[in-house]
């Protein structure tokens, strides 16, 4: 059987090795000559490197992205009104947002410490013998955490520091630039780490949660499609060029006999992906995930806290949950089916779904709860109009996200200082693998292609209902989901499946952003909101601005004027 990575003990391990959370302008520990000669001391810091992706995330600062996509139109802040994590509304309504938030800059310390333990292990490996015989493997696996750090860096701030020497100075900290590369050239940086990374990982790791080759050709083929999509110019966000270069590199790294190889293929049930059970953990779609568990020795397990905020406020059972990122009315109607089982392509220029008239694609019952159903597919919960299932009382409306939820009735919501599961949290999973090579495969023109793709994933969800037995006849639901028959609008249609494939999985913002369609989206969708809810009267997107984050005040202050704020007037 293989084995998770336990982060726990990884912790632990780092600690005992004397590494620390650091500031990214602090260099992290290194081992001395004498330490770097026991390859045990070189794999601490290693696993040190894996235990900070979770240890340094928390419920605000969630490295899954979700505090950061209600800027999406596919989620609603939640909680209980506005002012309950205002500054996230601030970024919901694109307004007010101040780069002395506490959010801006909480997520960039986070990361960048994450990084720092990253370039600690790449310099110990670096001065290791070279008689150790995992040296290169660690090295690849290392970097592609150092490509995965910085991916998630870029995609929030745009222009940001990189962090790739080792054994950093503080001179070199000071020094950096966050303007020193283009940003065609930081996706540049970004895909040579991981381009090593693939040409030296193996097909498959003993050890879940390690990157394998397959692993590290996702996350290239995800860096080769934000970078097709060129925006270079100093004084816009605005998408000047769509690479062809870069999208066959997506074509490349996205080749079947990657995954084949590696054994990743599609789950035959959507939801297998999304469920806490060991049988279903690290499953064939799941191709990197962070690896969670409990009952490993310790009090409450190595735990997923990062959703705590996400679960809603059951009275007697889940007391003290938040109800933050609930789904919006406008992802809903984005499932809405005609009676061919097709997508009707526009959410905004059609009435509300409504359950018990219209058909829908079965993928929108196993992303949200709604009321008149189960919660979490448990008929002792039956979701309402009520203050349970809204503890705003209905502003943000009334529907739960379940993905990243577990049956409050089971062992796998556990109570700490939040609510916590072991459920893993997938990176990268097969069905995005689909939906990149489609996208490009649609930009080359080559649509049959393109349309053959979501086809797979349209065919996999009409086979996805196992957990909705009854649902048609109990609760009234129309499941209607079929492949396309034509070719036709075959962008269009790969932009809508990705949407239903990957709805609250923290993609959609940034897609709008790469296909710079975001403030066109985002302000049709906050036109339409504010006719049913005050909170978006003043939302407006502002484009060449609101595309990414500003850089944080406090990394300006102490740049020594190395730094750039992002255009946009912050």
């Amino acid at each position: 059987m293989k084995t998770k990575l336990s982060y726990l003990l990884i912790l632990c391990m780092a600690i005992l090795t004397g590494c620390n959370f650091l500031d990214h302008d602090t260099p992290q520990a290194t081992l001395s000559e004498d330490q770097v000669k026991d390859p045990a001391q070189v794999e601490n810091m290693v696993i040190s490197a894996y235990a900070i992706f979770i240890s340094a995330e928390d419920i605000n600062s969630s490295f899954s992205m979700w505090n950061f996509d209600v800027r999406s139109d596919d989620a609603y802040k939640g909680g209980n009104g506005t002012s309950d994590g205002d500054v996230f509304h601030q970024l919901e309504i694109s307004q007010g947002i101040l780069t002395t938030n506490w959010n801006i800059n909480d997520m960039w310390v986070r990361l960048y410490n994450s990084l720092s333990r990253v370039n600690a292990a790449i310099d110990a490996l670096n001065r290791v013998d070279d008689t150790y015989e995992l040296k290169n493997q660690r090295l690849a696996e290392m970097y592609f955490l150092r490509a995965y750090g910085h991916f998630l860096l870029k995609r929030l701030y745009k222009n940001i520091p990189f962090v790739i020497k080792g054994n950093m100075t503080q001179d070199d900290y000071n020094n950096l630039s966050n303007t020193e590369y283009t940003n065609d050239q930081g996706w540049q940086i970004i895909a040579d780490d991981l381009q090593f990374a693939y040409d030296v990982l193996p097909e498959q790791q003993a050890d879940k949660g390690r990157p394998t080759k397959a692993a590290a050709a996702a996350l290239l083929a995800k860096v080769y499609l934000y970078k097709a999509y060129r925006q270079d110019e100093p004084d816009s966000h605005a998408v000047t060029e769509i690479n062809a270069e870069d999208l066959k590199k997506v074509i490349e790294f996205t080749n079947p006999s990657i995954y084949a190889a590696g054994g990743f293929d599609l789950e035959p049930d959507f939801h297998n992906n999304f469920r806490p059970e060991p049988q279903y953990e690290n499953g064939v779609e799941s191709i990197w995930a962070m690896q969670y568990s409990m009952n490993d020795g310790t009090k409450n397990g190595n735990l997923n806290w990062s959703y705590g905020l996400i679960v809603p406020n059951i009275p007697g059972v889940t007391d003290g949950g938040c109800d933050f990122y609930k789904p919006s009315q406008n992802l809903v109607n984005a499932f809405h089916t005609d009676d061919a089982g097709l997508p009707l392509l526009d959410s905004y220029n059609q009435k509300d779904f409504n359950a018990s008239t219209d058909n829908a694609d079965p993928r929108l019952w196993l992303t949200i709860g709604m009321p008149g159903f189960p919660y979490m597919f448990n008929a002792n919960y039956m979701m309402a109009k009520t203050q349970t299932w809204s503890r705003s009382n209905g502003l943000y409306g009334y529907y739960v996200t379940l993905k990243h939820n577990v049956d409050p009735d089971s062992d796998y919501l556990i109570k700490g200082a939040w609510w916590g599961s072991p459920m893993n949290r997938i990176v990268l999973r097969y069905a995005d693998v689909l939906l990149m090579r489609a996208e490009a495969e649609a930009q080359l023109g080559n649509s049959g292609e393109a349309i053959a793709l979501i086809n797979q994933l349209r065919t996999r969800a009409g086979q996805s209902t196992t957990m909705l037995a009854g649902y048609d006849i109990n609760y009234g639901a129309k499941m209607r989901v079929n492949p396309y028959t034509d070719n036709d609008n075959a962008l269009a249609r790969v932009k809508m499946e990705r949407r239903l494939e990957m709805a609250l999985e923290s993609e959609r913002f940034f897609d709008l952003v790469r296909w710079g369609e975001a403030e066109a989206v985002i302000n049709k969708y906050y036109a339409e909101e504010a006719n049913d809810c005050a909170i978006y009267s003043a939302a407006h997107f502002t484009a060449n601005k609101n595309e990414y984050l500003p850089i944080p005040f406090e990394q300006i202050a102490a740049a020594n004027g190395k730094y750039t704020q992002n255009i946009g007037g912050w």
